[in-house]
């Protein structure tokens, strides 16, 4: 893979914005206010935590930045597309070469050897059939699984198995990764190698990156700021000093 800006040449700008955003929906008689006038700013080459209790709203608005989910009002709007604006194909197109997404269940397709789930997102993109070897080589070669491309996800751990989601993430070089709850399913020690490798496509790729967590203590360590939800409401954002000295993408918004 082509590597990305140097954290020092990362571009300043906001990659993420949102504005008075919401995502309400009704259960019965009762409205969900999952997402509640969140206004956030995400600057390029930023790695941010959102925190908060389950039912806080931290995934709902990860699937809005996401295009999974359509606001019900207030914008979001990411490398300045208005995603409520795009239609279902840009939205589509928006999701296979802007984002790449890891969530805490590997999604990798059972049938298919980890070559080919890490293939697939660039079939979809049409990328032509002569670079795709070389490029799927390059990403399993970045997160150490290069001897394994011929095996299938029953025969990986879990670790491998999130590494290989990592690798499909990446195939497309996004500028941006959005994480839900990554090491979720993985023991300390293979979520700590998980974070590790999100760290180091922050660092070396310049690659922006919004992860979900429930673990403060993960926050503290890998993300340069943190954004705290309850109720679906935005009650704190807190630069973190341990991550943000001396670098220019983590700049406190």
């Amino acid at each position: 893979m082509t590597p990305g800006p140097e954290p020092s040449q990362a571009n300043n700008a906001c990659a993420v914005r949102t504005d008075s955003l919401c995502r309400h929906y009704q259960m019965g008689q009762t409205l969900i206010r999952a997402v509640d006038g969140v206004s956030l700013q995400v600057r390029a080459g930023e790695f941010v935590a959102l925190l908060g209790s389950s039912g806080s709203g931290k995934s709902s608005l990860l699937n809005l930045i996401a295009g999974l989910d359509h606001p019900s009002s207030g914008t979001v709007i990411v490398e300045e597309k208005n995603l409520a604006q795009l239609s279902r194909p840009e939205l589509a197109k928006y999701r296979l070469r802007s984002v790449g997404m890891v969530f805490q269940s590997f999604n990798l397709v059972s049938s298919m050897t980890l070559a080919e789930n890490v293939e697939l997102p660039m079939r979809f993109a049409e990328v032509d059939r002569s670079q795709r070897a070389r490029l799927v080589g390059e990403a399993l070669d970045r997160v150490g699984l290069s001897p394994r491309m011929t095996h299938r996800p029953s025969e990986l751990s879990g670790g491998e198995q999130q590494r290989a989601a990592l690798a499909r993430a990446l195939i497309n070089r996004p500028k941006l990764l959005l994480a839900d709850e990554p090491t979720g399913n993985l023991d300390s020690r293979t979520g700590t190698e998980i974070m590790d490798f999100i760290r180091e496509f922050n660092e070396s790729l310049g690659m922006t990156i919004v992860m979900v967590t429930h673990e403060r203590a993960l926050a503290e360590r890998y993300a340069q700021r943190m954004l705290f939800l309850a109720d679906g409401k935005l009650i704190g954002d807190h630069a973190n000093p341990s991550t943000t000295a001396g670098a220019t993408p983590g700049e406190h918004v």
